[in-house]
């Protein structure tokens, strides 16, 4: 699962990142309002957290920017500011929650959890294709009824192809879904997973096409017995 962290003091941005990533959460941090505008407008994460003291444009112009685009995201805000009428503006602009600095990590945590976990059921967890289903909110998929045995990053890639059927999903997308800044995914590597992603669904009646030049489409074989 993928946060940004918009936090304009490095120390405090390394220990939120670092804790994070001990729970499995890949954590993309920028030090300014500007950065964090502009990274959430071309890139897809599953929660942003957001401090509203930044510097120019603060905490509480990204948020609203963020949901003038239409962006749903859960968004959680940090702030030393500890007044009623702060945390009123933040949950009125649109944000989900509400963290005053100081905090414990443990807290952090649960809180992510949990807005995560809201979100996704709110969204309505299951995709399903055939004999394919997948449960976004358990993050875990089922061929004809069985538990599949899926890596975190096979499960991605399986999502976004499952989002975008019976159409193509271009293999960059893809490469831009699973990166994190510090660990780049090729598109070689997006090739094996789709090859482990085949190897396991064979015998079921889900194929992956590969469409030159483009990405993948997943769909249904014809008359599968």
């Amino acid at each position: 699962m993928r946060i940004l962290l918009v936090e304009d003091d490095p120390v405090l941005a390394a220990g939120v990142a670092e804790g994070l990533a001990r729970h499995n959460f890949a954590v993309e941090s920028v030090g300014t309002g500007e950065q964090g505008d502009a990274v959430l407008s071309s890139t897809q994460y599953d929660m942003a957290i957001i401090d509203i003291g930044l510097p120019r444009m603060d905490g509480l112009e990204l948020l609203r920017r963020l949901r003038a685009r239409g962006q749903t995201l859960p968004v959680m805000m940090l702030t030393a500011r500890d007044s009623l009428h702060d945390r009123v503006e933040g949950l009125n602009g649109g944000a989900d929650d509400y963290l005053a600095k100081p905090f414990l990590l443990p807290e952090l945590v649960a809180r992510v959890h949990a807005l995560i976990r809201r979100s996704r059921s709110a969204a309505s967890s299951v995709m399903q294709l055939g004999q394919l289903a997948l449960d976004l909110g358990l993050h875990q998929a089922q061929l004809a009824g069985q538990p599949m045995d899926l890596t975190g990053r096979e499960l991605d890639v399986l999502q976004q192809m499952l989002l975008a059927a019976p159409n193509v999903v271009n293999k960059q997308k893809l490469v831009d879904s699973l990166s994190r800044w510090d660990r780049e995914i090729t598109a070689n590597a997006i090739e094996i997973y789709v090859s482990r992603l085949r190897a396991k669904l064979e015998g079921s009646n889900i194929c992956i096409v590969t469409v030159r030049g483009i990405g993948y489409r997943m769909g249904l074989i014809p008359n599968h017995a």
